[in-house]
């Protein structure tokens, strides 16, 4: 593994966000959802496909606050621009499990 700067890591913008909207993705290639994401007033509301379907039903994303990186550029998702990365790590099958906290922090909040 290679080693990084601590101004290379000030580059990522890493923020928490509360998922307020969650829909099917019928058009992506492997199942996903569209998320979208309130990363507070000065980011704002900001979508991104997500392939969490394994362990995720949309009822149960709402309100889920998640870590975003927020500072790549928008990325065509099929018919989606994606504006946000959703974080996550990899479960023993490979499906992705949230990257998430387990005290509510305020929407915006950037990760150090």
């Amino acid at each position: 593994m290679s080693t990084i700067t601590w101004q290379d890591f000030e580059k990522v913008s890493l923020n928490i966000g509360t998922i307020v909207k969650a829909e099917d993705y019928p058009e992506a290639r492997h199942p996903a959802y569209i998320v979208h994401v309130d990363l507070g007033a000065e980011i704002g509301v900001k979508k991104s496909s997500a392939q969490i379907t394994k362990h995720y039903d949309i009822d149960d994303l709402i309100g889920k606050q998640v870590i975003c990186v927020t500072n790549f550029p928008p990325k065509q998702i099929g018919k989606l621009m994606s504006e946000i990365l959703i974080t996550g790590f990899p479960d023993e099958n490979g499906d992705v499990v949230l990257s998430t906290v387990d005290i509510p922090v305020p929407n915006g909040a950037k990760l150090f």
